[in-house]
């Protein structure tokens, strides 16, 4: 069904990895009774609220008649070629806003309230992102790290192992600041169609090379963070065989240069958003 193209299916992956590395830290024994499979499709239903959404607003703003679409950037296309679809759009966006909604509801039912922060500010950031936080310079840089690094990690972490950690917090960080970078390489394609319909980021505002600078910085504390937890023992050593893919993130700096290859840039910034949590995850299971 072409319809589900609005869901960006490859890009739900993102919430795959940050599921299973919330389980790689969860002890085996507590995994198994956890309701993990709940967990992973509250957040599939989460990213793809988000995902979906979005191109509605980006078909009804004009932005995607604007837009230099690539296979990383730009949205599907799926509602610009088939605009009889954008109400059907909408209504599986919001059932999926819903659906995660509802499985939040039975989680914090069932493991107590201290998953209500985390879930409302989820559902907030879903709700609110295309409407209000894109046209902030400030929130749209922080958002996608938030949503994925923090609030979908630690309350996946919080569902399974029933306690936030210091590897959890620290594994968030990590994903916190190349989420961040994900979206923000991703506005390099986009700026002059983002202009149009009223948008604000550091790549409108301050131009691309002070936003490859923030993303160098981002890099940095990434790799940092990762380290430094592994040295004071909040993360387990296995957890570095994650570090070989942030050479990724050096390629993607390289190309997103004037002179670069900005294809190439935005391919390697999201196979290494996708790697680093998943090669973190397989080093806590096979190795830790």
């Amino acid at each position: 069904m072409g319809l589900l193209l609005t869901l960006r299916p490859p890009f739900l992956l993102l919430a795959l990895v940050t599921v299973a590395l919330a389980a790689a830290l969860t002890p085996p024994e507590q995994l198994a009774g956890s309701g993990w499979l709940l967990v992973l499709l509250g957040a599939v239903a989460a990213h793809g609220a988000v995902n979906v959404l979005n191109e509605y607003a980006d078909f009804r703003s004009g932005l995607d008649l604007h837009t230099r679409r690539t296979p990383f950037s730009g949205g599907s296309g799926y509602l610009p070629a088939h605009p009889q679809s954008a109400p059907a759009a909408l209504w599986l966006g919001l059932s999926l806003l819903l659906l995660t909604v509802l499985i939040g509801l039975w989680l914090s039912w069932k493991t107590g309230p201290g998953l209500l922060p985390i879930g409302l500010a989820g559902i907030l950031l879903v709700a609110c992102y295309t409407p209000w936080i894109t046209r902030n310079r400030w929130l749209s840089l922080i958002a996608p790290g938030t949503g994925f690094g923090l609030l979908m990690l630690l309350g996946s972490q919080r569902v399974l192992a029933g306690e936030y950690t210091a590897g959890g917090l620290a594994a968030g960080l990590v994903l916190w600041a190349l989420i961040n970078n994900l979206l923000l390489l991703n506005q390099f394609p986009d700026r002059d169609a983002d202009r149009r319909v009223g948008r604000d980021n550091l790549v409108l505002r301050y131009g691309t090379e002070l936003a490859r600078c923030v993303y160098a910085a981002n890099w940095l504390l990434a790799l940092a963070t990762l380290l430094l937890s592994v040295s004071c023992g909040w993360l387990p050593v296995a957890s570095l065989l994650a570090t070989p893919a942030f050479l990724l993130g050096l390629h993607s700096l390289w190309h997103s240069r004037a002179t670069g290859n900005l294809l190439s840039a935005l391919r390697s910034n999201v196979l290494q958003s996708l790697l680093v949590p998943a090669l973190m995850a397989a080093g806590l299971w096979w190795l830790g």
